[in-house]
């Protein structure tokens, strides 16, 4: 039986939206940025929405239960995307990189752990089926996809794969992910793999691998976007050594604002013109707020000496860590902070290597004022009251990543003239695979 809503309910419910449309009618900035993304809507790079829906407690992994035509318990669902003037979505594919990880033990009476490439192709199938779905959705491999997408008023989607753990060393994985419908990998999530060093984890390599080089050589080939989100300065550097096409950071900030290793130092942003690529700026308060990052790193020490005093007893660890929290109120991250982050993208690099990439459905806690995906406009309105024009809003909402998967198209066109599909392996490469 549907429930219905009580009439004072209601009217409280319409009297809010009435209140909302008259505040973004009395602001102007609100007006401009509207005005903008409805010709240039936003081209987000990073949605877990896939994995969201694996891990829902109801009906994890069911598709069909996890309705976007219902506001949804996540960030993301059809109203909010329509409010949020969402134009494309980069639906992240995402699987942990953590062997131990619960994402590996199968839910059924079977104990064994399946490897990465099982639960990669389970997150296709949620994502690939999502899209087919809803009328609304419309499957984008290409750059021409999307703009078509745009012009009939649908969202388009693709598919970004988070982790090149994925591929488990193979060339030919790589390439029958692509097949499916990946459109860009990020090199490492947070583990050090065999040929590239990820940023929260130790540095095995010094950067990449020559295997690493040759991935990033054949996603070249393939017309697959490099994401160095996750990955270490070195890799970073590295790949953009080797890469012949733009490279775009789906969902990083900037380390000089905020001193956290997910972010991107100054160092790398000073290449991207040279190289054409993006970073696309998140909605993660821990990378955008530099009071969130000290609080983090609080709770960090203040766990850590706790359970050195008591090594045996996590009651008495978790008692200690209450009681520091109680006395220590939790700082919250701002749209202005994420404006800074851009902004300063934008000083480093230039307006035309900045975008857009939330994490939404991917975090646990969100930067005020920047709660789902109906948001985005918000954001847009802090930077063209800041001075921003209509076309900087526009490439930072969707032309500039655009741009980037357009041109890696045209690498790809190139290279597949002379070069085959690679034969690498990482033994014959790399020599030994590093344990």
């Amino acid at each position: 039986m549907r429930r219905l809503v009580a009439l004072p309910t209601f009217l409280a419910l319409a009297s809010a939206a009435v209140s909302v449309t008259r505040a973004q009618a009395s602001d102007p900035n609100m007006a401009r940025a509207l005005r903008v993304l409805r010709s240039a809507p936003v081209m987000d790079g990073h949605n877990d929405l896939p994995w969201r829906i694996r891990e829902d407690t109801v009906h994890p992994m069911d598709v069909e239960a996890y309705d976007l035509r219902k506001r949804t318990p996540g960030m993301t669902d059809l109203a909010r995307l329509k409010q949020g003037h969402v134009g494309a979505q980069f639906w992240s594919i995402y699987i942990p990189g953590e062997p131990s990880d619960g994402a590996y033990k199968s839910k059924g009476a079977v104990a064994s752990m399946p490897g990465y490439a099982r639960v990669q192709l389970e997150q296709i199938d949620i994502a690939r089926r999502v899209i087919a779905k809803y009328p609304e959705l419309q499957w984008t491999p290409t750059s021409a996809d999307v703009r078509a997408a745009f012009k009939t008023g649908k969202i388009a989607s693709l598919m970004g794969l988070e982790g090149g753990h994925a591929i488990e060393n193979s060339l030919p994985l790589l390439r029958r992910y692509y097949d499916m419908g990946a459109r860009y990998m990020t090199l490492t999530h947070n583990v050090t793999l065999d040929w590239a060093d990820a940023a929260l984890d130790s540095v095995k390599h010094h950067g990449l691998t020559p295997f690493g080089r040759e991935v990033v050589r054949e996603m070249n080939r393939l017309g697959m976007l490099v994401d160095l989100s996750h990955v270490s300065p070195g890799t970073m550097s590295s790949a953009l050594d080797a890469t012949q096409a733009p490279v775009i950071f789906s969902h990083s900030a900037s380390r000089e604002l905020v001193n956290h290793p997910r972010n991107v130092p100054d160092s790398i942003l000073a290449r991207l013109p040279k190289n054409g690529g993006v970073v696309m700026v998140p909605f993660v308060t821990v990378f955008v707020s530099a009071a969130v990052k000290a609080d983090d790193d609080s709770l960090a020490a203040v766990t850590a000496a706790s359970t050195k005093r008591h090594p045996n007893d996590a009651t008495a660890v978790r008692a200690e860590v209450a009681a520091w929290r109680a006395q220590h109120a939790r700082p919250t991250a701002s749209i202005a902070q994420v404006a800074d982050h851009i902004e300063h993208v934008r000083k480093i690099a230039g307006v035309d290597h900045v975008g857009i990439g939330s994490d939404f459905d991917g975090i646990t806690e969100n930067v005020v004022g920047l709660e789902d995906v109906s948001k985005f406009p918000a954001l847009f309105a802090e930077l063209a009251r800041r001075g921003w024009s209509d076309a900087d809003l526009a490439k930072l909402a969707s032309g500039n990543v655009l741009r980037v998967l357009a041109e890696a198209e045209k690498v790809s066109a190139r290279l597949k003239k002379t070069t085959s599909p690679s034969n690498a392996t990482i033994e014959g490469m790399d020599r030994k695979v590093v344990p």
